[in-house]
């Protein structure tokens, strides 16, 4: 038997503990490395009479919801989610009517169009959007209230299990599931790695979105989920796993 697979988990929590979960079950051993960490905000959001929809772009938007006092009574309204991850959190905490996209934004906004939704639509969201629902839907003639509820903060130091695991070298590959941690990581990293190492380490990206920040800073050697989803990127690192230590 050779040697155990390690990959690094960049992702925030608790969506880096469930990625490790994974990971060890398919006998890869995970160090979790967290680069940003989910902070509510304040902002008030308007009565949900008002909406027809409501838009969800990440889990960590209905958490930040569901930490909320106005919360239950947003349950009544239809939900349309990003994808299938995020519709099973918004069914566990008691949404009445979810519908799920096929992991984009525009899958999103097409589905919402296609629904059409009798009257405005809510988006609670991050404060760092990827992209503009609200742009995406005006065409459709659909208005989209956008609402930063929480703010991802980024690390500022590399995590000490990620330090050690690259000092070390014991480490195959890095998992990366966001445009945003794919940058910090680059930037925190980066200085600490010279350019040859950088081309050695195995980066592996739910989407070319996620890969763009890191191919900037020569962490050349990276590989796509087929679909932006964690299956994709559980087969994704099993499949590596398998072409570097043999079945």
């Amino acid at each position: 038997m050779g040697p155990v697979m390690r990959m690094i988990v960049t992702r925030p929590e608790p969506d880096a503990q469930a990625s490790a979960e994974r990971l060890a079950a398919l006998g890869i051993e995970p160090i979790l490395a967290p680069l940003l960490t989910r902070q509510n905000l304040s902002a008030r959001l308007p009565p949900a009479e008002g909406f027809a929809a409501l838009a969800v772009t990440s889990a960590n938007a209905l958490r930040s919801l569901a930490e909320r006092p106005d919360f239950t009574g947003l349950l009544g309204i239809p939900l349309f989610a990003v994808g299938d991850r995020t519709a099973h959190e918004a069914r566990q905490l008691g949404f009445s009517e979810v519908h799920a996209a096929q992991g984009t934004l525009d899958d999103l906004a097409t589905l919402i169009a296609l629904a059409r939704p009798d009257g405005a639509v809510l988006y609670p969201c991050g404060k760092h959007l990827s992209g503009d629902l609200a742009h995406a839907l005006a065409p459709q003639g659909l208005m989209v209230v956008t609402v930063p509820v929480y703010e991802m903060v980024a690390e500022t130091q590399l995590p000490e299990p990620l330090a050690r695991a690259l000092s070390e070298r014991t480490c195959g590959a890095v998992l990366h599931y966001s445009a945003r941690t794919a940058q910090i990581f680059s930037a925190l990293v980066a200085p600490h790695l010279p350019e040859p190492e950088r081309r050695h380490l195995a980066m592996l990206c739910l989407s070319e979105n996620v890969a763009a920040p890191l191919i900037e800073t020569h962490f050349n050697r990276v590989m796509l989920a087929d679909h932006p989803s964690e299956e994709a990127m559980m087969a994704l690192a099993l499949a590596f796993t398998r072409e570097q230590t043999g079945p």
